[in-house]
């Protein structure tokens, strides 16, 4: 559960966590402890301070010159790489990983760390995204597991098997907020409970959403919607609470965008441009950066656990 951390003035806190941003943009981002499939988090070089995190997802689709574009972007970011799934359009074939994830993105093998999405199942049991990732993905076949990075624990769930009470997911994933002793959580995962974009809200992802309310994690980011939107923080029910998760949705990695559709209640920005999530993981906040392509930071902002 995040600690309860004492208020900070905006201005401090932003000074605080821009300096520690430049310390994690020196490089130090911080050895990931292996993932564990079993619940909790694995002892392990975890490595304390800041630590730099890209997420992205929706990415290889061949035809579209987005993946590339996003690579670019990456190859200037240092840190690990969270991928929110439907990497390999249009099946998640291994064809489909070779053809439109491999020659963009595969440059950044060793320092990815994925979950599938719903076109990685278009694939029976997604076979060929737990064979091209291996470890990467968890080592038990199930796309989720947990693991600390600098000084957040991470959860990596797969919300194309089932989330809801009483399921292994739910099982695990309460076991893991139940033993973490870590001050902050991130949670990554492909559908996205709230959105403006056309493919949801994702209403089979409350219950677990609220699970990792209630154990106080404090940032959820996803795919599926090809857009970029950021929500201020609210409960599983939608309510605005300053105690509750702040929902990231980045399905701009590389596929076709396409515009919201609506503004959902509490979204604060949504852009249809192609780019990454870089968020700098504090041991009492975060700071995020929206960077689209060619490079062009478009979202920004600080916060802290809670």
């Amino acid at each position: 559960m995040a600690a309860v951390l004492p208020r900070l003035s905006a201005r401090v806190l932003a000074a605080g966590l821009a300096g520690a941003w430049m310390v994690a943009c020196s490089g130090n981002s911080g050895s990931p402890v292996r993932p564990t499939p079993g619940g909790g988090i694995g002892t392990g070089q975890g490595g304390t301070g800041p630590a730099s995190v890209i997420v992205a997802g929706d990415i290889g689709m061949c035809g579209s010159p987005g993946a590339e574009a996003t690579a670019l972007v990456v190859d200037r970011l240092p840190g690990h790489i969270l991928l929110a799934g439907d990497l390999a359009y249009p099946r998640g074939s291994t064809e489909d990983f070779l053809r439109c994830f491999e020659p963009s993105w595969g440059r950044f093998r060793g320092r990815w760390l994925a979950v599938p999405g719903n076109h990685e199942y278009e694939s029976p049991n997604a076979v060929p995204f737990f064979q091209y990732f291996g470890d990467a993905a968890g080592t038990d076949g199930t796309g989720y597991y947990d693991l600390r990075i600098g000084d957040w624990h991470v959860l990596m769930l797969n919300s194309s098997v089932p989330t809801s009470p009483g399921s292994p997911q739910w099982d695990f994933a309460r076991r893991a907020l139940a033993t973490a002793e870590r001050p902050c959580t991130l949670a990554v995962w492909h559908h996205p409970l709230f959105t403006s974009g056309p493919n949801g809200p994702n209403r089979f992802m409350r219950d677990i959403y609220a699970l990792l309310d209630a154990a106080g994690v404090d940032v959820v980011a996803n795919a599926h919607d090809h857009l970029y939107e950021r929500f201020a923080r609210q409960t599983a029910e939608g309510r605005p609470s300053g105690q509750a998760i702040r929902q990231f949705t980045v399905g701009t990695g590389g596929a076709h965008l396409y515009p919201a559709t609506g503004v959902a209640p509490n979204s604060e920005i949504r852009l249809s441009r192609h780019g990454v999530l870089r968020l700098s993981l504090e041991p009492g906040g975060y700071r995020w950066e929206f960077v689209a392509a060619p490079g062009d930071v478009v979202d920004m902002g600080v916060d802290l656990c809670h």
